[in-house]
């Protein structure tokens, strides 16, 4: 499934080409493809920098603690913009900047680790590899039982659990 862009690559191309090619003013060209004229010089800082490929939409990409920290070192060094930072390093917008300048500002470098994404895991339990072709031994075969009657306890222990707690919720409603 591809995602969804607000403006395709052949009008950005377009909206560039305008202004750098034909020199007409950034704020003509905004105006009369109603856009916003950040959006346009930023583009054409991209064009420039890295040509037609900096036009292309991007997916969304993760970023390294290390990346993440040279470029807010270099932003403090060198009193870059965030927009001249997002050209220098190719980082698709400044928003994402100011992320990282708000979560290092309240935890430091652990602010900027990857944080693993979605609902966490409820069960933890190792799955078993996929039979092999070889016979298993009787001990090997009773310790696959177990580890599959454990399992199915747990799961009747959890439902038993979940009945309860909506009979109870029943019980309390009723008076």
């Amino acid at each position: 499934m591809e995602r969804k862009v607000k403006y395709n690559y052949d009008f950005k191309l377009r909206c560039v080409e305008e202004v750098l090619k034909r020199n007409r003013s950034i704020c003509l060209v905004a105006k009369e493809n109603d856009i916003r004229t950040s959006n346009l010089s930023r583009w054409i800082a991209f064009y420039r920098k890295l040509g037609k490929e900096g036009l292309l939409p991007r997916k969304n990409q993760s970023y390294s603690v290390d990346f993440k920290q040279n470029v807010l070192d270099t932003i403090k060094n060198k009193s870059l913009s965030l927009e001249e930072a997002c050209i220098e390093f190719n980082v698709p917008s400044d928003s994402i900047i100011i992320q990282w300048q708000k979560k290092y500002k309240e935890q430091g470098t652990l602010g900027l680790e990857l944080k693993p994404k979605g609902r966490p895991r409820s069960m933890n339990f190792k799955r078993t590899k996929k039979k092999t072709t070889k016979p298993l031994s009787r001990e090997e075969e009773l310790l696959l039982e177990i580890e599959s009657l454990r399992c199915e306890n747990a799961l009747l222990k959890k439902f038993n659990a979940l009945v309860q707690a909506e009979e109870i919720k029943n019980i309390k409603r009723k008076p």
